[in-house]
């Protein structure tokens, strides 16, 4: 018999997420009996000592890994037993491997990311980037940029001082190339940019709207949004309509579920399939009244 395996995502807001059917269509497509739970938490869970509790519970439940999410990417990476080094290195996590009673935390969402610009945007121009969000996601996104050879780099967020946490995350190899920004110099920094990348949580079913007014976008620029659901946001919608190339949160959502599922289980992910999959759930959801699958 295959061995069975047990995984839940830690969040708000996560009805939506397409993670538990991705994880459980790939773990039948290896013959494995592979449960995914989503665990929707109360504004009371979100203190450090209450996820610290739900952790434990996690471990002695016989979990053998998370994903963590909005809003507590930063809050849960003190709380678990080790780190590997871009984890330590970014101060966020997004998955935890749970072995032998000990935890592990890792983040998907660099390499994720990463991988989404290598395969949709090949040929981006890096060298203005503005990042809007530096929570857990936008640190995460931050090194990918970093990783995959940005120029400069100017941070947006409501809160300065979590702005300047995530430049001081990126080390010497961006120094010098970094700025921070509260939202009321997004015109200025819009007009010269060469990309822009939403890493908040606005877009997301439970946070509608857009983070950038549609008329700072313009045709030399190329956007990302890291929300999937809904895969069509209202910023993904104004950057098509103002003639912006555009990547979707669909390729990040794929590989950090596919990096994630790897570290859970130890085999390959087949990201071919998981890609198809996705395309096909959210088709499903899109397909106009009346019509069947």
């Amino acid at each position: 018999m295959s061995r069975s395996y047990l995984a839940g995502l830690f969040g708000q807001g996560i009805g939506p997420s397409l993670s538990p059917e991705l994880h459980e269509r790939e773990g039948a497509r290896q013959d494995l009996r592979y449960v995914y739970r989503s665990i929707e938490l109360d504004d009371a869970q979100l203190a450090p000592e209450r996820l610290r509790a739900l952790l434990a519970h996690a471990v002695e439940l016989g979990f053998d890994g998370l994903n963590i999410t909005h809003p507590v990417k930063h809050v849960m990476t003190p709380l678990v037993d080790d780190l590997s080094p871009g984890a330590a290195a970014i101060g966020a996590i997004n998955t935890v491997v749970i072995r032998d009673g000990s935890t592990t935390g890792h983040n998907t969402d660099v390499t994720g990311f990463a991988a989404a610009v290598r395969q949709g945007l090949p040929d981006a121009d890096l060298d203005d980037i503005v990042l809007v969000g530096a929570g857990g996601a936008g640190t995460a996104v931050a090194h990918a940029l970093a990783d995959l050879g940005a120029g400069a780099l100017h941070v947006v967020d409501t809160d300065p001082h979590r702005a300047e946490r995530l430049l001081a995350t990126l080390g010497p190899r961006h120094a010098g190339r970094g700025t921070t920004h509260t939202p009321d110099r997004l015109p200025a920094l819009l007009s010269r940019a060469s990309g822009l990348v939403n890493a908040t949580p606005m877009g997301m079913a439970a946070h509608p709207g857009s983070p950038v007014e549609a008329s700072l976008l313009h045709d030399r620029l190329w956007v990302a949004d890291i929300v999937y659901r809904p895969l069509v946001t209202a910023l993904v919608q104004s950057a098509t309509e103002r003639g912006c190339r555009v990547l979707t949160g669909a390729g990040m959502a794929v590989n950090q579920a596919a990096d994630s599922f790897e570290l859970f289980t130890g085999r390959p992910a087949s990201r071919a399939a998981m890609v198809a999959d996705f395309d096909e759930l959210v088709a499903g959801e899109l397909q106009p009244p009346g019509r069947t699958a």
